[in-house]
């Protein structure tokens, strides 16, 4: 059973092309031959009607009361006669089939089936082959009177009329079989063109069901099968990229499941720490408090510090909750007088920690914000600043505009932070195993920072080289407005 496409066309084409050229071969044939016996039905037709007016004379100029008599005495006459007007080998026969006279007896030696017909009245030839020649032996009764007088019998050559339908045949045969061999091979390379494509689209898309999406097809061609292979191609590349992303997206979650998981493990050992405390000291000084004021004092001392940590620790996670704040409530602020008063009211803690802000901000900083919203943004970045720079360090902070953006810098002097931990540091639920971290640190800040960045239009990115750390800010410029006089 024939499977490939490939063979099929082969066999077929081949199937159609055999069937017609012998078909078509036969037809012409058939025309032909229909055409000659066509041709020399119309001559001998004529060769009858010359030679029956010329028999026909001769008998209306000498009448004899016996007609085959007559017949027989000027036989060789009429056959001479007629030899030259007809340009035929002529014979003349009794009414019996006994040969009178023959111009050349060789052409009457032959069959003669014609004139056995003519013996029973009827006009009849034959056509005999024989080495490349054509004859016709034509015999009819001659009728005088209607008495048959006796039987005139022609044999006239149509070799010629023959040669040039043969040599018409063979031209066309040769003509037919040289226009269905182009025609074939035509069909040949037509089939391999489709097909061999089709075959290495087929061993790629087996290459692609096992899994290897690598597989490239390269078609030179610019009709249906080139852009069938460009979208083959276009198709592996679109489903590569999918997968690729399939597989990040999945690793991405694995991670995001894991951190989340640590996330809420933190906060909830976080959580549970001041929980803790607050329950201890609070079952002590119901206990003893009254009997102990130095345990009493102690006691509230940690009860309101781990809330005010409680406390805190809630409003983070509260804000890492809140959806994004409407923008259409935003109204124009001065972003500088802001640093400068968050600056001064942070200069308290960074004492405790032996450390200094300078702050440098310029006039007229003006964005489109929440005031509440970038006081909460500059206290954590400098509260951050103060927690992770060296002791007895300098804290540096800038504010200024350029051309159509507000820039902020908040520069500190600490440990470099790693590249690996730059990329995700704004991450919500990631926290590094970084020496840095404080205990009480859920890894919140930061995300929190970037969620009013981003709330602003703003651009937060972080640099940390040769242990200094800086973080740029870039808020659009709102140009101040001025109240009508």
């Amino acid at each position: 059973m024939i499977r490939t496409i490939r063979a099929k066309f082969i066999v077929g084409f081949f199937f159609i092309f055999c069937i017609s050229f012998l078909l078509l071969n036969q037809l012409v044939s058939q025309s032909i031959e229909t055409s000659n016996k066509k041709i020399v039905a119309e001559d001998l037709i004529g060769l009858k009607k010359n030679s029956s007016i010329y028999v026909r004379q001769a008998f209306l100029i000498n009448h004899f009361t016996n007609d085959q008599l007559y017949f027989g005495q000027m036989a060789e006459e009429m056959v001479q006669d007629l030899r030259h007007s007809t340009s035929s080998s002529v014979s003349a026969y009794t009414v019996d089939g006994k040969m009178l006279y023959a111009s050349d007896k060789l052409p009457f030696s032959g069959a003669d089936e014609d004139l056995k017909q003519a013996l029973l009245g009827k006009t009849a030839y034959t056509i005999s082959y024989s080495s490349g020649n054509t004859s016709v032996l034509y015999s009819y009764p001659v009728v005088i009177d209607g008495t048959k007088v006796g039987i005139l019998r022609f044999a006239k050559d149509f070799s010629l009329l023959y040669e040039q339908s043969d040599h018409t045949l063979a031209i066309i045969f040769y003509i037919a079989l040289a226009i269905f061999a182009v025609a074939f091979l035509f069909s040949y390379i037509l089939s391999r063109h489709i097909t061999i494509p089709l075959i290495q689209l087929t061993k790629a898309s087996t290459e692609v069901m096992n899994g290897n999406l690598d597989i490239r097809i390269g078609f030179r061609r610019r009709d249906e099968i080139g852009k069938l292979a460009a979208n083959f191609s276009s198709m592996i590349e679109k489903i590569k990229a999918q997968i690729t992303r399939i597989e990040k997206d999945r690793d991405r979650l694995e991670e995001v499941n894991v951190e989340r998981k640590q996330f809420y493990d933190n906060v909830t050992h976080e959580l549970k720490t001041p929980l803790t405390t607050i329950l201890g000291y609070a079952e002590m000084i119901r206990e003893i408090g009254e009997r102990d004021e130095s345990l009493f004092n102690k006691g509230m001392d940690h009860i309101v510090d781990e809330s005010k940590r409680l406390h805190g620790m809630v409003l983070a996670l509260l804000e890492m909750s809140k959806q994004t704040m409407n923008r259409d409530d935003f109204e124009q602020v001065e972003a500088g007088q802001i640093v400068r008063d968050v600056c001064e009211a942070m200069q308290v803690k960074a004492k405790r920690y032996s450390k200094k802000i300078d702050c440098h901000a310029e006039d007229g900083l003006f964005v489109n914000g929440d005031g509440d919203k970038l006081r909460q943004l500059f206290i954590n970045l400098i509260d951050n600043a103060i927690k992770y720079s060296f002791a007895h360090s300098d804290i540096h902070v800038e504010a200024k505009r350029e051309e159509q953006l507000v820039r902020f810098a908040f520069i500190n002097k600490g440990e470099t932070i790693s590249e690996a931990y730059l990329s995700r540091i704004f991450e919500p639920f990631y926290r590094a195993d970084n020496k840095q971290h404080e205990a009480e640190s859920v890894g919140l800040g930061l995300g929190i920072c970037k969620n009013i960045v981003n709330e602003h239009h703003g651009v937060i990115r972080i640099e940390s080289e040769h242990q200094q750390t800086t973080v740029f800010i870039d808020m659009p410029y709102a140009q101040e407005r001025r109240e009508p006089l």
